[in-house]
């Protein structure tokens, strides 16, 4: 069975703590995280540390760096070669590597979609070309048509595609696939209260400056949309007077 077990950095072969990515708090105090579940959330503030790691371990089972399966090699800035030293110092453990998968990211899904249309294996991702669709649209149709088979498959930030009821239709599709196939994991990084509920899930949190587990109810997107929901009109009175306080200052 195919599955990522432990991501642990090799201290001494860290060259310098004061250049990225280890001056970020949370890659420079990390040992090692324990991979216990099938679906394992990394959740945190912009530039905690949570997408470097996971772009890290991405690369290290084989995905291009902008994403797609081990097949995408594109590249179109040099930015993601910022993670190399990250790389070297790295050990992903796995029970093995079937070399399956796929590395979805947000931010570059333009050009693997583009690059899909390049090659013409639309088949592969509905018979339809991710640009004819909408961002919604397509990013379902790429979970629902690409993601059937064994194998590891990480996601950075998928919510930012999907609206909340569309995010619902992700927590069903990743039960179904999960339920009718043992042999397939998600690493996701994720702001979504939803789809962090998924139950059994591991939640690792990079706030803080350190990466520790923690409870789904303890997660920073639950309690902050916890409260807003609770009383949504005191809360944004309070956020806007806090804003008219610091601007008189």
């Amino acid at each position: 069975m195919m599955r990522l077990k432990k991501i642990e950095l090799l201290r001494d072969r860290v060259q310098s703590w004061d250049e990225y990515p280890f001056n970020v708090p949370c890659i420079g105090s990390l040992k090692h995280i324990n991979v216990r579940s099938r679906v394992c959330f990394f959740v945190g503030e912009n530039g905690s540390g949570k997408s470097t790691l996971m772009e890290a371990v991405a690369a290290h089972y084989g995905f291009g760096r902008e994403g797609g399966s081990r097949n995408f090699s594109g590249e179109t800035t040099g930015s993601a070669r910022a993670i190399d030293p990250l790389l070297s110092a790295l050990r992903v453990a796995f029970t093995k590597r079937t070399g399956k998968g796929f590395y979805l990211r947000a931010e570059s899904f333009f050009n693997v979609a583009t690059y899909i249309d390049s090659i013409g294996v639309v088949s592969g991702y509905g018979d339809k070309s991710l640009h004819a669709q909408s961002h919604g649209e397509s990013f379902l149709s790429l979970l629902q048509h690409r993601f059937t088979r064994s194998g590891f498959y990480v996601m950075d930030e998928p919510e930012a595609a999907l609206s909340p009821q569309r995010q619902l239709s992700f927590i069903v599709l990743l039960h179904e696939l999960l339920k009718d196939n043992e042999d397939i994991q998600f690493l996701i990084a994720t702001h979504s209260p939803i789809l962090l509920a998924y139950p059994g899930a591991q939640i690792m949190s990079f706030d803080d400056g350190c990466i520790h587990e923690i409870e789904y109810r303890d997660s920073s997107p639950f309690q902050l949309v916890s409260r807003f929901v609770s009383e949504p009109e005191r809360f944004v009175d309070m956020l806007l007077n806090d804003s008219d306080s610091v601007e008189s200052e």
